[in-house]
């Protein structure tokens, strides 16, 4: 890493991402389109012709939205809908028959190709996400998570370390799972317990790649390894953020003047034997390298201590077990990228908590830099609930603009919302989270403007609009209209999940959008935790099926008096 001294008028921005990111922080002129959403007023949406005449896209559409299902599969829906008023009994009993059956495509990859093969042909493609998750009790979850978050040095010396609260473990909220609507959760068990999670996310690439031409595989990083190595590597690059932060506020100006006062610069290991030059850049080892076995990833670990003006380790030591585990988690992630860019499927690194997701965003972003030369395969995730989300956005933007390589975001709400409010509030750091709904509408909307915009200046830029709200949807059409994106470029992609919102994704895919459905698999057992837990908290997920449980009645009928109860979809 490399960090240079002659600190620009930009430095004032950088708090945004750092360290270990270059900054870029000039801003082109955008649209003057409000970023409010709004387009709740029209009825269909129309996007351009860039390479033919505009597409009108109709979401009230029955005949078109569930044309690909037969009159079972649409009586099968309302049920579904309908299991969560039933008990907890019977809700498991009917799960088969119909939650399981309308919200998941099958057990294993060959049981869910004809279902992928199926919306592929009316226009739907699929991102494919092992969806299996421990059914554990919560004295088990909270256990584990304990064991895994702190280092052994932690539990040698506990209380006389420096670390910020928000980046440790504390065990009121080491059940992860704890309201968190839909997003499934993985504790660490042991290395093997890894592994094996990483040969599943392998055969859901290649499950992916044989299935699809265009297909995506989701997965998550705490999967691949001990979650106490992103604990400490957020709360480096968040102090980091803080240091400069720091240095921008001190005497005006540049900021030069305060790190000469502050910090005897021969004390700082990385500017004496990496050195410096431009503007004020720090700068990660590239990807090959923090894979390499020779580099120490704990050598990364460092904070700067403005009171003594040297770099100290965020913790006295790391065992070598500790540091063995913190390079299989990278290594297990670049073997994932290798088979997805073997198997022609890009990969979607999921958001997570935000205790992990400085080190995930970081992470990701380093393989972006290195496997999205040439095309996008690396896809980040932004949750747009979360205050910092515009900062982390453009600056991403920006930084692939510079670099040269493909931007690619998926850019969702978010799925921690309650958990988030509660463990600040009760653990003491400020509330992560935006004040309201309308608040995060208007961070989304803004997010999703600033990369339409940039994909229109540059054409290098990519996003998946990952949202049920049809407001948002139209607000993406519109938007594309009158920055001249056309949906045969496939630079914007749409995403919902499968067996929610047919009447989108399915009219948008029949109009020629890239649009894609999230499929969950796996045994109905293993699969179970996580659909009761989205059925029974996710109060929005029910609140969204009442528009949807018309239209399939509205379809219903339509068959019925047309003669067409037994229509059959033709491939």
């Amino acid at each position: 890493m490399f960090i240079n001294a002659k600190a620009g008028p930009a430095l004032a921005r950088s708090a945004a991402d750092l360290p270990f990111k270059p900054l870029y922080l000039s801003r082109r002129l955008r649209s003057s389109t409000s970023a409010t959403g709004g387009g709740a007023e029209h009825d269909s949406a129309r996007s351009p012709g860039r390479d033919g005449p505009a597409a009108s896209v109709d979401f009230d559409q029955t005949q078109r939205a569930y044309k690909s299902k037969d009159s079972l599969e649409l009586l099968r829906k309302p049920v579904a809908f309908k299991t969560k008023i039933l008990g907890q009994r019977a809700f498991d009993q009917l799960m088969k028959m119909t939650f399981y059956g309308q919200f998941v495509a099958g057990e294993d990859h060959l049981a869910i190709r004809p279902l992928i093969q199926k919306n592929q042909a009316f226009g739907v493609g699929s991102v494919l996400d092992y969806s299996v998750e421990e059914d554990i009790s919560q004295e088990e979850a909270e256990q584990k998570e304990m064991d895994s978050c702190v280092s052994a040095a932690e539990k040698e010396s506990i209380g006389e370390d420096h670390r910020e609260k928000k980046y440790k473990a504390h065990k009121q909220f080491s059940d992860r799972r704890g309201g968190v609507t839909g997003a499934r959760t993985y504790f660490y068990a042991d290395e093997a317990k890894c592994d094996q999670h990483m040969e599943t996310f392998i055969k859901c690439i290649k499950a992916s790649g044989g299935s699809s031409m265009d297909g995506f595989s989701a997965i998550k990083m705490t999967a691949l390894g001990r979650p106490q190595f992103l604990l400490q590597f957020s709360e480096v690059l968040v102090k980091w953020r803080q240091f400069f932060s720091f240095l921008a506020s001190q005497q005006g100006g540049d900021g030069t003047e305060a790190l000469e006062q502050r910090l005897e610069l021969k004390q700082l290991q990385f500017l004496t034997t990496l050195g410096a030059k431009g503007d004020l850049t720090i700068d990660m080892l590239d990807w090959n390298s923090l894979i390499d076995d020779r580099t120490k990833i704990s050598d990364l670990l460092v904070v700067p201590n403005v009171e003594l003006g040297e770099l100290e380790p965020l913790l006295k030591a790391f065992t070598e077990e500790e540091e063995k585990q913190m390079k299989r988690m990278l290594q297990r992630m670049d073997v994932l990228v290798k088979h997805a860019i073997e198997n022609g499927v890009r990969l979607m690194v999921d958001a997570e908590q935000t205790y992990f997701q400085p080190a995930i965003s970081r992470l990701t972003l380093e393989m972006q830099r290195l496997y999205n030369k040439d095309k996008p395969v690396i896809f980040t995730t932004y949750q747009c609930y979360l205050q910092e989300a515009y900062d982390n956005v453009t600056m991403d933007v920006e930084l692939s603009r510079r670099e040269g390589w493909h931007f690619a975001a998926k850019l969702v709400r978010g799925a921690y919302m309650y958990q988030e409010r509660e463990r600040a509030k009760d653990i003491g750091y400020e509330d992560p989270i935006n004040p309201d709904y309308e608040s995060t509408n208007i961070m989304y909307h803004r997010c999703l403007d600033y990369v339409l915009d940039e994909i229109a200046l540059t054409r290098n830029a990519n996003v998946m609009v990952a949202s049920h709200n049809e407001d948002t949807v139209k607000h993406t059409l519109r938007r594309m209209n009158e920055v001249g994106l056309s949906a045969r470029e496939n630079k914007v992609y749409f995403g919902q999940l499968l067996g929610m919102c047919d009447q989108i994704s399915f009219p948008l895919g029949q109009a020629g959008f890239p649009v894609y459905k999230y499929v969950p698999y796996g045994p109905v057992s293993e699969v179970m935790p996580y659909l009761s837990r989205r059925a029974q908290e996710n109060r929005g997920f029910m609140k969204g099926a009442l528009k949807e449980r018309e239209l399939l009645w509205k379809e219903l009928k339509r068959r019925l008096a047309s003669g067409e109860l037994l229509h059959r979809p033709v491939l």
